[in-house]
C-alpha cells in the first residue's frame, strides 16, 4: 500500500498543473467579466500543487473566459471517497483525477463522460490514438474511453552497479538486454550471488507493478477471458513461489516492510541491494544522495530474453458526467493531457508522459544511460488489468493478502487456495 500511495503521489505531482486561482466561484458563474469556472481535483499537498502553476499561467493567458479552480485532496486514501460522496451529492468538481486502481468503479457507476467523440473532433488536442493502448487499462470500456492518462510511470528495474561488482557480477544487465539475452534465469542468477555476497537481491514493492511484471516475466497469466488464473497457470504459480521463497530468504525485500530509517533508497544508495523495482521517481532520490553515474535501469526479464509487456502506473483525467461546463471541461482536460500540456507539465520532473511526441521530457537529459527504456516498457506496458480494476477494493485485497504470503503467515499452496476464493468472492 505504500508503494502504491508513493507512486501515486509522484503521479500526482507530476501532473497537478493548476493553483487555484480562479478563486471560489460556482460552475456556470462568472468569475469575471464573461469568465465561467472550470473546478477540478486530485491528490497532493498544497506544496507540490505549486511546482505546477505554469500550467495554470499559461492556460488562463490563451482562454481569458474560463478560470481553473483547484480542489486538491492532500491524501491519496481520502481522495477517491470523497469524490464519490461529492458525485452522489452532486457537489464534484467537473473534471478529476482518478487512479489507475480506482478507475473502474467510476466507469461502471456510470458517472464519467464518454469521451471517444470529443477527442476524435477538431478541437482535440489529444487524438485517442494520441496514447498507447495498454495504458488506457480500465478507463477503456468496450471501445469507449472514460479517462485519459495524463503520464505514466513504467516500472522497471534500476541496478546498482557497485553492488553487482561487489558480489563478482561482470555482466551488465542493460548490455544483457539489448542483446536479447536478459533472461529470468540470469536474473534471477545474479540475485543468488548478491545473497551470497550478503546483499539482497532485489527490493520490490507490494504492488501489482513488480508481482505481475515477474508473472509475466515467468510466462505466466494474471487474467485470462474474465477470469483470475495466477494461482493455478502453471508459470504464474511458479512465479508466486519463487517470490515467496525470496521474501523468506531475504535474496528479496519487501519496501512495505522495511522502516524508515532504513528504506529501500537508503539500502540502494548504500550498495546494499543490487536491484530496486521502480519507476523514473526514483531519479530524484538517487540526486540527493547517489553517484549518478552508477545507477542503470533495465526491463524486467522475460524467459527467452525477448523484451515483454512490464506494469505502467497511470492514472486517468475524466469529466463529471453532470457538469454544466461540457465544453470547458473538455477544453482542460485535452490541453492537460496533450503533447503540449505534458512537456510543460513534466519537465524536470519524475514521471513519463503518456503522449506520443513528448519523450523528450524523458531523452533530453540523457539519464540514465538508458532512459530510452522507460519508453520501450510505457509504449508495449500495461497498467492494472480492467478485469481487475472494475471491483472495488480487489487489487488492494489482493496485494494484502500476498503480503500474508510473502511473510510466511500464511503457507504457499494455503495462501494459493486463499487467494483464488478471495478473488472469486470479490467478482460474486
Amino acid at each position: 500500500m505504500k508503494r502504491a500511495l508513493a507512486i501515486l503521489g509522484v503521479l500526482a505531482l507530476a501532473t497537478t498543473a493548476c493553483s487555484g486561482s480562479g478563486g471560489g466561484n460556482v460552475p456556470g458563474t462568472s468569475g469575471g467579466q464573461g469568465q465561467v469556472t472550470v473546478r477540478w481535483s486530485t491528490w497532493g499537498s498544497a506544496e507540490d500543487l505549486k511546482l505546477y502553476e505554469k500550467f495554470t499561467d499559461d492556460f488562463h493567458k490563451r482562454h481569458p473566459g474560463i478560470r481553473l479552480k483547484l480542489e486538491s485532496v492532500a491524501d491519496y486514501e481520502d481522495y477517491h471517497p470523497k469524490l464519490l460522496a461529492q458525485l452522489t451529492s452532486k457537489t464534484a468538481p467537473d473534471v478529476f483525477f482518478v487512479g489507475d486502481d480506482n478507475i473502474g468503479k467510476f466507469v461502471s457507476a456510470g458517472v464519467v463522460t464518454p469521451l471517444n467523440d470529443q477527442l476524435s473532433g477538431p478541437e482535440s488536442k489529444s487524438k485517442p490514438e494520441d496514447f498507447f493502448e495498454g495504458i488506457y487499462g480500465g478507463a477503456k470500456l468496450e471501445g469507449k474511453i472514460y479517462g485519459v492518462p495524463n503520464d505514466t510511470n513504467p516500472e522497471v528495474l534500476w541496478f546498482d552497479k557497485q553492488a553487482l561488482k561487489d558480489a563478482g557480477i561482470t555482466e551488465d544487465p542493460a548490455a544483457l538486454h539489448e542483446a536479447k539475452q536478459w533472461t529470468m534465469a540470469k536474473y534471477l542468477e545474479m540475485n543468488a550471488k548478491l545473497k551470497a555476497a550478503g546483499k539482497a537481491g532485489s527490493i520490490f514493492w507490494n504492488w501489482y507493478g513488480s508481482t505481475y511484471s515477474m508473472i509475466n516475466g515467468f510466462g505466466g497469466k494474471v487474467w485470462d477471458g474474465g477470469k483470475f488464473v495466477a494461482t493455478t497457470d502453471a508459470k504464474s504459480r511458479q512465479a508466486l513461489q519463487t517470490l515467496a521463497k525470496g521474501y523468506q530468504d531475504k535474496t528479496f525485500l519487501s519496501a512495505d516492510t522495511l522502516p524508515d530509517s532504513n528504506g529501500p533508497s537508503t539500502q540502494f544508495l548504500k550498495h546494499k541491494v543490487g536491484f530496486y523495482a521502480g519507476g523514473r521517481w526514483v531519479i530524484d532520490s538517487l540526486k540527493k544522495g547517489g553517484e549518478l553515474d552508477n545507477y542503470d535501469i533495465v526491463p524486467f526479464p522475460s524467459q527467452t530474453g525477448e523484451p515483454m509487456a512490464g506494469a505502467v502506473a497511470a492514472s486517468y483525467l475524466s469529466i463529471n458526467k453532470d457538469t454544466k461546463l461540457p465544453k470547458e471541461a473538455f477544453t482542460f482536460l485535452t490541453e492537460f493531457v496533450g503533447k503540449d500540456g505534458q512537456l510543460l507539465r513534466l519537465k524536470g520532473g519524475g514521471a513519463v508522459p503518456s503522449v506520443k511526441g513528448a519523450e523528450q521530457v524523458v531523452l533530453e537529459d540523457k539519464y540514465p544511460a538508458h532512459a530510452q527504456t522507460f519508453l520501450d516498457v510505457r509504449d508495449t506496458g500495461f497498467a492494472n488489468y480492467a478485469e481487475e480494476v472494475s471491483v472495488p477494493g480487489l487489487t488492494a485485497a489482493i496485494n494484502e493478502h500476498l503480503m500474508k504470503v510473502w511473510t510466511g503467515k500464511v503457507g504457499f499452496d494455503e495462501g494459493m487456495t486463499e487467494l483464488q476464493k478471495l478473488v472469486e468472492s470479490k467478482l460474486g
